[in-house]
């Protein structure tokens, strides 16, 4: 049997607050999560600095992934499967698609990549088509593999339905940072009713399309984003605990120029103030 098509003997399940059950019966897809790449998103926070203003939000990019993976998941299996607009032949790179999209991130996320010119999306392609585990495992799939899922992730596929269901305005990104955030700030602002959402998706040649009987989901959706942004992203303490971190990074950044010695620096420190970081040096940044 073919790497794509293999199957675990017995499906695995994380448990998870926002979802309940995140289910994984693909083995390529069980492969990827064992990985030390995805093993390393435990260690990067899902909100930067907002956990010093609500004081829950210490979820990570682990768990926001594969809260992502599993939305696609429901997706493809339960509302796709089996209409014509749909090319099953796509499951596979739309699901390892879901699960590394953020695989890129940095320490402190948008914060860390203003000051150091990084940029977490070329991060994120070099780790599936460099010398990597994540990569070892694409290729089992097939020698063009890894560069597809880089595609989709990039969003310079050709596969637009596929695209529209990780990136678009209605998106499983989206939706479950939405869910994920609100539960672990505590507020009630990010509840929306997706399942009524996904059972209204339809897909098309080229994007996801949402039926006129789930108009009243989506606006519920949009509503929910508002507040969320405004109560919750853009909360003042939250702000100015970034520009605060923003500062404190831009000062190590003058001082490395200045050629000062950091005494108690850790191996890899000073690795992220060179003009080129290496893909080695960049996973060895986390923010513990």
């Amino acid at each position: 049997m073919a790497y794509s098509a293999e199957k675990l003997s017995e499906e695995k399940v994380f448990k998870d607050p926002v979802h309940r059950y995140v289910h994984v019966r693909d083995l390529a897809i069980w492969d990827l999560i064992g990985t030390k790449e995805f093993q390393r998103l435990r260690r990067i926070k899902q909100l930067g600095t907002t956990f010093l203003t609500f004081h829950g939000a210490e979820h990570s990019r682990f768990n926001h992934s594969l809260g992502v993976y599993e939305i696609v998941r429901r997706i493809i299996d339960d509302v796709f499967a089996g209409r014509p607009e749909w090319n099953d032949d796509d499951r596979l790179l739309t699901l390892c698609a879901a699960l590394l999209h953020d695989l890129g991130h940095g320490p402190f996320s948008h914060s860390f990549e203003k000051v150091f010119d990084f940029d977490h999306e070329e991060f994120t392609r070099q780790i599936i088509l460099g010398n990597t585990e994540v990569n070892n495992v694409l290729l089992r799939v097939s020698p063009d593999f890894p560069k597809k899922v880089a595609e989709v992730i990039a969003k310079t596929s050709e596969k637009k339905l596929v695209v529209s269901m990780i990136s678009s305005q209605i998106d499983a990104d989206r939706m479950d940072y939405l869910q994920r955030d609100a539960y672990f700030t505590g507020v009630s602002y990010g509840q929306f009713d997706m399942e009524r959402i996904l059972r209204v998706m339809r897909p098309r040649e080229d994007q996801v399309v949402i039926k006129k009987s789930g108009m009243h989901a989506v606006e519920d959706y949009i509503m929910s984003r508002y507040q969320m942004y405004w109560q919750v992203y853009f909360h003042p303490v939250s702000r100015s605990a970034e520009v605060i971190l923003t500062k404190i990074l831009h000062r190590a950044k003058q001082l490395f120029e200045e050629n000062y010695t950091f005494k108690y620096e850790p191996i890899h420190f000073t690795s992220i103030f060179n003009e080129k970081v290496t893909l080695e040096d960049y996973l060895k940044l986390d923010e513990s």
